[in-house]
């Protein structure tokens, strides 16, 4: 299913606006792992690079905007927790019932 013009042009407006409050979320936790009094330096400077190698893979992080793989990376938003379905009610029905269906459908 391709999505709308109409969703497509507010998909564009809010995925920055996604991406930046899931990477607000992943600085707390990176500050978090850093602020361990339990770990040496050393071990939480090598657990951070390893997060941070791994997390930018995520398209909370960075993607690759494509009209034709949007609905599926709504999707992967909502599966990785980067947006909930509710983040998706300015959207049309059509695509919100595609998205809620194929979430029910991986889990």
């Amino acid at each position: 299913m391709e999505i709308s013009k109409s969703d497509w042009k507010f998909y564009r407006e809010k995925i920055g606006v996604w991406q930046e409050s899931y990477m607000e979320k992943l600085n707390n936790e990176y500050i978090h792992l850093l602020s361990a009094t339990d770990k040496k330096a050393s071990d939480k400077f090598w657990a951070l690079e390893k997060r941070i190698k791994n997390d930018r893979r995520y398209p909370g992080v960075i993607i690759e905007m494509r009209k034709s793989n949007a609905m599926y990376d709504m999707v992967s938003l909502v599966r990785l927790g980067v947006i909930t379905c509710e983040d998706l009610t300015d959207f049309s029905e059509d695509l919100q019932q595609a998205v809620k269906y194929m979430v029910e459908r991986f889990e």
